[in-house]
């Protein structure tokens, strides 16, 4: 099965490198730049039990070799309208598309765009960089990929796409409960990005601060009401390894606290602003998420700003 994985970032980098790694059919739609970089040094993928490199088969806009029967898309969602139409040219009429995009907006456009038949969702659990030198960094935590048709449903193309997405690194399955586990993550995504966006923190140093564990617990019951509003209740055990998470005393943060900590845009829109307008949408009051979210827009802005300054 021709898999195509749109962007080789630290997600995209890390579960199409160890598909290469293992021999599936890969190729990476990336930059010009980041193509050269491919191509000249490899994929570098480093975590605890040491490093691996992968020489994986690499196209640009300018290159594209389709159709392909899969396509994996793994950009950040204010990459998503740009990765669409780079990739558009490479579909077929019984082409899937795994999006591994954080939040759930993402699947409107790409369903209007490419339509129901293509589209499925798609849920990844990976905590990664890329560090300067482009090489995926692991900073541990469990490695998950789950895909499936959103509407849970049988599909004759699922054998091959389960093999096609097989790997030894990290579990891999098909779910036919795919949009419920993708609001889970979304709720986690949420409640983290929130706490440690707002506070500037880790979750472990927030909770040890005055206030700070109530209201890390405070969010988390607002994202939590979110989900179950619209019909997407966290299973018993999603809620329990959240609320684990949510109390730890780790140096927990979140890729948005992250890339906020390192001048990089966020994704405050499509992580926080989209489920703030969930939330008015089945009158569930959130001031804290809220809150949250005009602070990133505020730092968004003023990343703007300041680039038109230069």
């Amino acid at each position: 099965m021709r898999t195509l994985f749109v962007g080789a970032g630290a997600t995209g980098g890390y579960f199409g490198g160890r598909l290469a790694q293992a021999g599936k059919d890969v190729t990476f739609l990336v930059r010009p730049g980041r193509r050269t970089t491919l191509d000249r040094r490899g994929l570098h993928i480093k975590g605890p039990d040491g490093e691996a490199v992968v020489h994986p088969r690499t196209v640009t806009t300018e290159t594209l070799d389709g159709p392909y029967d899969l396509v994996v898309l793994a950009v950040k969602s204010y990459a998503l309208e740009q990765a669409m139409l780079d990739m558009a040219p490479t579909l077929g009429p019984r082409t899937v598309i795994v999006p591994l995009l954080n939040g759930m907006r993402h699947l409107d456009q790409l369903v209007g765009a490419f339509g129901p038949e293509r589209v499925w969702g798609g849920v990844c659990v990976i905590m990664a960089t890329l560090n300067a030198d482009g090489d995926v960094v692991l900073m541990g935590g469990p490695l998950r990929l789950s895909y499936g048709p959103l509407d849970g449903g049988d599909d004759d193309r699922l054998p091959d796409v389960t093999f096609a997405l097989e790997g030894e690194e990290f579990d891999s399955h098909p779910s036919r409960t795919v949009v419920d586990g993708m609001w889970e993550k979304w709720v986690l995504l949420a409640t983290l990005g929130a706490v440690t966006t707002l506070m500037q923190g880790t979750v472990g140093d927030i909770n040890r601060a005055p206030g700070g564990a109530v209201f890390a617990q405070a969010v988390a019951s607002e994202a939590l009401a979110v989900a179950t509003a619209a019909g997407h209740a966290p299973r018993p055990g999603a809620v329990a390894m959240f609320e684990q998470l949510v109390a730890s005393d780790q140096p927990t943060t979140s890729s948005m606290y992250r890339d906020m900590m390192a001048g990089r845009p966020v994704e405050a829109d499509a992580i926080l602003g989209d489920f703030v307008t969930r939330a008015a949408e089945h009158g569930v009051p959130v001031p804290l998420l809220s809150a949250a979210y005009t602070h990133l827009a505020l730092y968004s802005d003023g990343r703007m700003t300041s680039a038109g300054g230069r």
